[in-house]
């Protein structure tokens, strides 16, 4: 029985996790309000506790942020 894992690890540039799946690979994350600010700036209004979701390219550039995971997922499909 073997008891090591093996792990393998890629080393991407940010140009290069932008190209993965020709630009249409992305992923959403629930942020608070707090993270929208940091975002988007003040001019954002949003209580700090707020729960909202953030689609993300594959790079991690923020594209979109939501008030629902739904609206999110309808963001990515545009």
């Amino acid at each position: 029985m073997n008891n090591t894992t093996s792990q393998k690890f890629f080393d991407l540039s940010p140009a290069e996790l932008a190209q993965l799946g020709g630009g249409a690979l992305g992923y959403i994350r629930e942020i608070e309000g707090r993270d929208a600010v940091k975002l988007i700036g003040e001019a954002a209004v949003v209580p700090p506790q707020a729960r909202l979701f953030c689609l993300y390219g594959a790079d991690g550039t923020p594209v979109s942020i939501s008030g629902s995971i739904e609206a999110a997922i309808g963001s990515a499909f545009e």
